[in-house]
């Protein structure tokens, strides 16, 4: 098993063996990443992955995982965006004995 060096944020460089970190790749952009849990802190680290690093990695017998965006990205979304005094109104609106029916009211079109 390979011994890789990574650089934890916190704790500087560490030693990993190849089954410590895992890449990740998306499959709608193409971009990876790898990961691994510190051994020192615990803390697990993201790093973004260029090609060559992904290569590496795979070449040392690091496990891959392939990933897709979330498909309410691709949805196809009408009128305007929630805006935080959307937010602050459904929460007093929540507050009053007939919420229930306001919302109803204001759905059923």
């Amino acid at each position: 098993m390979a011994l890789i060096r990574a650089t934890c944020s916190d704790c500087g460089d560490v030693e990993l063996r190849s089954r410590d970190l895992r890449v990740r790749t998306c499959i709608d952009t193409a971009e990876a990443t790898y990961l691994f849990r510190c051994p020192v802190c615990r803390m697990i680290e993201v790093r973004a992955a260029e090609d060559h690093v992904v290569d590496v990695l795979l070449a040392a017998g690091v496990q891959s995982e392939d990933w897709l965006l979330p498909a309410e990205l691709h949805e196809v979304h009408q009128g305007e965006s929630i805006d935080h005094d959307d937010v602050l109104d459904f929460h007093h609106l929540l507050s009053t004995p007939d919420w229930y029916t306001t919302l109803t009211t204001m759905t059923d079109r």
